[in-house]
């Protein structure tokens, strides 16, 4: 196999020519949407759909870096908050209605452990998943290999080294379950503080017109 092909098989690889020439493209893209008027959310909108390709509804504020982009498929209404890096060696897959807050960090990537293993050039990627309807807090970093199921919340400042279920509030270095997410949080939208009669007959109707679809 060449290079290309051991990275793409999550085998140890050589970042030689072949390979950097794809994150040259990358790094193409990268560079018009770090320096595209902000305001411009119509351009930022293009070039996040060319970074990404197969994507509905996406948008990235930037600045955003990737090795990549076309290592990363998500899913309707994916958002990305500023700062925020996904190394995509390998896969990063990750479903509906998902939100990555300032400063998150997905790594596919790493390398050996011992020294004359690591200085012989070697690397690897492995794979990440993230469920539907994922929100991941601020500055969390995402290791190689991690699934994190659907309908779940990642705190703040999480270094997430194994996998986390769906349906529940996760938090800590190393990140671990904290609780369920149940239907009593519906009403809630900060710790002990419930919408008001107002946003909370427009979140319902939100509701119901996402069932009816």
């Amino acid at each position: 196999m060449n290079h290309l092909e051991r990275r793409d098989h999550e085998l140890p690889y050589i970042s030689d020519d072949a390979v950097m020439e794809e994150q040259k493209v990358c790094r193409r893209i990268l560079q018009r949407l770090n320096t595209v008027d902000r305001s411009d959310f119509e351009a930022i909108g293009k070039i996040v759909k060319e970074l990404l390709g197969k994507s509905e509804e996406a948008f990235i504020n930037p600045p955003f870096y990737c090795d990549y982009g076309s290592h990363i498929e998500v899913g309707k209404n994916f958002f990305a908050n500023y700062n925020c890096t996904i190394i995509d060696v390998a896969k990063v897959v990750i479903g509906d209605n998902c939100q990555l807050a300032p400063g998150v960090s997905i790594y596919t990537a790493g390398h050996p452990v011992h020294p004359d293993t690591r200085n012989s050039l070697y690397e690897y990627g492995i794979g990440i998943t993230i469920g539907d309807n994922v929100w991941i807090g601020g500055n969390t970093v995402v290791l190689p290999g991690v699934h994190i199921g659907s309908n779940t919340v990642i705190g703040a400042g999480s270094v997430v080294t194994k996998d986390i279920p769906d349906w529940v509030i996760a938090a800590g270095n190393p990140c671990r379950v904290i609780r369920k997410i149940t239907e009593e949080d519906r009403p809630y939208y900060y710790k002990d503080r419930k919408f008001d009669t107002e946003s909370w007959a427009e979140v319902e109707d939100f509701v119901r017109k996402r069932a009816e679809k």
